[in-house]
């Protein structure tokens, strides 16, 4: 399988695998040549993949999107972190990625707060205007 994964500024891996391991909403799966062509949702945690002369690598992969058709297998994701320890890596997903889908739930909700609040102010210009 050929597995490219994107990340906003680069193309942070371009190569043959025989295997790839993610987390989406609903559990881990694993994708082999044979796989159907599908789409998922990945969640903030480990993926990893097996390349082509055999090696295993890990990665910290924040929330993102996986498609896989044909050979093809696209990764899209924020952010991304490789390691060769386990632990190390689960700590960034916990630590980094977590956190910052917090922030940004924070962020939303504020910002959905002022969009409420400037419609309300835009309705009672309207009845005294």
């Amino acid at each position: 399988m050929n597995l490219k994964v994107l990340l906003p500024s680069e193309i942070f891996i371009e190569q043959e695998v025989t295997k790839v391991t993610a987390e989406a909403v609903n559990g881990s799966f694993c994708m082999l040549p044979q796989h159907i062509d599908f789409v998922a949702a990945l969640v903030p945690g480990l993926f990893s993949y097996e390349a082509a002369d055999g090696a295993q690598v890990i990665l910290a992969m924040d929330e993102g999107v996986v498609i896989k058709r044909g050979a093809d297998v696209l990764v899209s994701t924020r952010n991304a972190v490789r390691g060769q320890d386990l632990g190390a890596l689960r700590q960034v997903v916990e630590e980094q990625f977590q956190e910052m889908d917090e922030r940004e739930k924070k962020a939303r909700t504020a910002a959905a707060k002022l969009e409420a609040d400037l419609v309300r102010r835009f309705m009672e210009l309207k009845e005294h205007g």
